[in-house]
């Protein structure tokens, strides 16, 4: 099986895995959490002075004993805050049914302020607004959640009726459009798209059904992810206490006129006890944890519209599906490449924790500057893929050197008993088949065969059983291959040599010369095939070269390439017949990325030849002469 199908096969599937999961909706949960997350983290800022809470707290109801609060107080604080010339005021108190006492009271405020917003309720059961309040007065306070029960979204506005294009507003919209309309700056249309909304040159991106983590959510009217504001303090928060305090004489009047005076005031219920809380994870150290008062929410939502437009804070956008795909992919497609690049499964370990620790980054850096980008889906097929592939791949790897491992044990099992015993029962079939051999000789040969053929199999299990760094030779002989591989081709010479081949008879003159190699260029496989190949061309000399005289065996190295050689002067080849040492010299060869020939000489003889590739230019010569026996 190759690497494609082991590796990559596995990782496109995981790959398509993810991106199924996150097509069908199985992913928001973890998208959101990483969202959360990351404005959890972000840089604390600091508190938005055109915004001001008024927060009628569990002290407040103590005091005056009496829940809901009675349209007396209330009128009565209205009028307070008028003083101090706000803005815009909101009151994020329903008030469609008189709280007695002081409800006329109540109304006739109404009509006084007309910088007042009041609220009702849209979804899903309808609650109005007090009545004869003018609908440009009116924004509703209803709250989207997520199926986490979550808030990261705002509704800005929605159709009253299918059968009517009049827009219902919500409460922190109302707010802003006055604040801004009294900048300058009108509600309109968007520009890029239509069905948005946009105060002078800054428009509110839309949230769509695919917007950023969320699949097929429904976008009805026009929605707007949120970008809570982060800090330990997020609103000035002023309670009915403090302020009936500073009005009875206990502090400084200047106080509300500085708190109040061309600001944004939002009144609302802070107590625990009521339960006007809003659920979110996004904004670090809440008290209580995960949860703000509804009066906050909408602080937060148009404080998000007028920094927007006041001093370019973010608003969060989302890439197209087709880049949030793409850049999903394109992790993965890292993920594969790691799993493949490293053979160490601690390397790929640490080279995975940094590509993530990059992703990471990269995404909290895009929801700083107000772009929310598919981080989790990215994140999980980089450590899935990263992980799972570097495991199916060092498995791969350990098959393959297993299988390498059982092949090369088979192939030096059968070298060693095709340059031994097979050499041996080679010459006495010779001998039977031109029937010179008489019967006591034969069995004394086949006794020798016999004895040959137990030796090499003690070899061979005492080898697999201590794994020795050893040749053993067809004439008995056991080579160290720790040796220079110089030393160890003279070995093979000699000994080879003195084995009883009948060629080896008639010849009169023996030469041999080896430059020597690195040994850092060798390891131990490569010396050993080197070694079988010298020893294969000898026997074959002397098995098949009649009338040989002369033996020369050299090694040189000439442009980095180095060529061992055995020629004689024997009769030549007569058959080209692939046989059996024939392959092993061509196998030799394509592992060692050389080539190797063996063709008859032009007046007499043959020559055998490997030559390979060398690693280094350089080498060094110990010796450069020519070692000549002469018999």
């Amino acid at each position: 099986m190759t690497i494609w199908s082991i590796t990559t096969l596995p990782g496109i599937f995981i790959l398509a895995l993810i991106v199924f999961f996150r097509l069908n909706g199985s992913l928001q949960f973890i998208e959101w959490v990483t969202l959360d997350s990351f404005l959890r983290l972000r840089p604390w800022e600091p508190i938005d002075e055109r915004v001001v809470i008024v927060g009628i707290n569990e002290e407040d109801i103590g005091r005056i004993k009496n829940y809901p609060i009675p349209d007396r107080e209330i009128a009565k604080l209205l009028k307070t805050l008028q003083k101090y010339q706000p803005k815009v005021i909101g009151l994020d108190i329903v008030r469609d049914i008189a709280v007695e006492p002081g409800h006329a009271e109540l109304v006739a405020t109404f009509k006084d302020i007309k910088n007042l917003i009041a609220v009702e309720k849209v979804l899903p059961t309808v609650i109005k607004p007090s009545p004869d309040f003018p609908s440009e007065q009116i924004g509703f306070a209803d709250v989207l959640s997520d199926d986490d029960n979550k808030v990261r979204r705002a509704i800005l506005g929605i159709k009253r009726s299918e059968d009517e294009k009049k827009y219902a507003f919500s409460l922190p919209l109302r707010l802003a459009e006055t604040y801004l309309l009294a900048e300058g700056i009108e509600l309109s249309n968007g520009i890029r798209d239509r069905d948005a909304m946009r105060f002078g040159s800054t428009e509110l991106p839309r949230f769509l059904p695919n917007s950023g983590g969320y699949v097929r959510t429904d976008d009805f009217g026009v929605q707007l992810l949120l970008n809570y504001r982060n800090g330990r303090k997020r609103f000035r928060t002023l309670s009915l206490k403090n302020i009936n305090d500073i009005e009875t004489g206990k502090g400084n009047p200047n106080q509300l006129h500085d708190a109040f005076g061309g600001r944004i005031v939002l009144i609302g219920v802070t107590a625990p006890s009521i339960k006007d809380f809003i659920n979110t994870d996004a904004i670090a150290n809440l008290q209580p944890p995960g949860k703000i008062y509804g009066v906050e929410f909408h602080a937060h939502v148009v404080s998000q519209i007028v920094s927007a437009v006041l001093d370019r804070r973010p608003v969060f956008q989302t890439w197209s599906q087709g880049w949030e795909y793409l850049w999903i992919v394109g992790w993965g497609i890292l993920a594969i490449y790691l799993g493949r690049l490293t053979q160490s499964p601690l390397k790929n370990l640490v080279y995975v924790a940094v590509a993530s620790l990059g992703l990471v980054g990269i995404g909290y850096t895009f929801i700083v500057n107000g772009w929310w980008i598919p981080v989790a889906p990215a994140l999980l097929v980089l450590v899935i893929n990263g992980a799972i592939l570097s495991t199916f791949y060092q498995y791969d790897r350990f098959l393959k050197s297993q299988i390498e491992i059982r092949q090369h044990t088979i192939e030096q099992t059968f070298v060693v008993i095709h340059n031994g015993p097979l050499q041996t029962l080679a010459k006495i079939l010779r001998h039977v088949q031109d029937q010179d051999l008489e019967q006591d000789q034969l069995l004394l040969d086949l006794q020798n065969l016999n004895y040959e053929i137990r030796e090499v199999g003690e070899y061979l299990k005492l080898e697999a059983l201590n794994r020795k760094e050893s040749l053993r030779l067809g004439s008995g002989l056991i080579l160290d291959l720790k040796l220079p591989i110089r030393n160890l081709l003279y070995e093979i010479y000699s000994y080879t040599l003195q084995r009883n081949f009948p060629c080896f008879k008639t010849l009169k003159v023996k030469a041999y010369s080896f430059a020597p190699i690195d040994e850092k260029y060798l390891s131990i496989e490569q010396k050993q095939e080197l070694c079988q190949f010298l020893e294969e061309a000898l026997c074959n000399v002397g098995k098949h070269a009649k009338g040989v005289t002369r033996l020369c065996a050299t090694g040189k190295q000439n442009e980095g390439w180095y060529t061992l050689s055995i020629e004689d002067n024997g009769a030549g080849i007569h058959s080209y017949y692939e046989g059996q040492g024939t392959k092993q010299c061509l196998n030799i060869a394509k592992k060692l990325r050389g080539k190797f020939q063996r063709k008859s000489l032009k007046d007499k003889g043959t020559l055998c030849e490997l030559t390979w590739p060398i690693r280094s230019k350089s080498w060094i010569f110990t010796r450069r002469g020519r070692n000549i026996n002469l018999i």
